[in-house]
């Protein structure tokens, strides 16, 4: 059996911050892969450095010393502006918090990304993808006028819109509750099955980890397990 490429080839992944007091080690050592359509789960602790490790992977924290290859490249030999490029057309992120911006509409927020990308139709592909999550009668609406829930739909539209080839979650049911979450999590996992995309999650909800092909632990800064 021929194995999969790797999505994710993270090597000896070292990231040490400094601070008032010394040198904060964040990441001690992390190795890391993940096969082309996998979907992994990484659970821990607070402060175990999961977020940090999704932040590499995403470019947008640069590791200290290590190896960080993603869809192919090599992320320590990009520039600030090469990296945002690689995001726009690799990446989708999902956060806990939203990010969704206050002063546009739903539609607006999901398609802002394709237009900066250059996509003449990213408001018939936002419609479509907003559609597909059950927000059809929430185009027009501020995020503000949208409930938990409908943000973190609506962040899941833009994640995915430009079906990208990595979606990194970062504890996207954290501020839902239960059931709510619930279908956030059923459609994050439809959606990556339809885009084809490979998929990393970071939760502290066993079940949501367990949905995963394969659940990685991470505690004090190294992979245990």
């Amino acid at each position: 059996m021929t194995a999969q490429p790797l999505m994710v080839d993270l090597a000896d992944v070292h990231l040490t911050l400094t601070s008032a007091a010394g040198p904060v080690n964040i990441l001690r050592g992390v190795t890391f892969q993940v096969a082309q359509g996998e979907t992994v789960g990484i659970v821990g602790p607070s402060g175990s450095g999961k977020s940090t490790m999704l932040a590499i992977m995403a470019g947008l924290e640069k590791a200290t010393s290590g190896r960080v290859s993603v869809a192919g490249r090599d992320l320590s030999a990009l520039g600030e502006d090469q990296l945002a490029l690689f995001r726009r057309d690799t990446l989708g992120i999902v956060f806990q918090s939203f990010h969704l911006i206050p002063t546009m509409t739903a539609l607006e927020n999901v398609a802002v990304p394709m237009e900066l990308a250059g996509r003449r139709d990213a408001l018939d592909l936002a419609r479509a993808e907003l559609d597909a999550v059950g927000l059809g009668h929430r185009h027009d609406h501020y995020p503000a006028q949208l409930s938990g829930g409908e943000q973190q739909r609506v962040a899941l539209a833009r994640a995915v819109a430009a079906m990208p080839k990595l979606l990194l979650a970062d504890e996207p049911t954290g501020n839902l509750d239960g059931n709510t979450g619930k279908g956030i999590v059923d459609l994050m996992f439809s959606l990556r099955q339809a885009k084809g995309s490979t998929m990393v999650l970071i939760t502290h909800d066993p079940g949501l980890a367990a949905a995963c092909d394969r659940v990685v632990r991470i505690e004090d800064g190294r992979v245990v397990a």
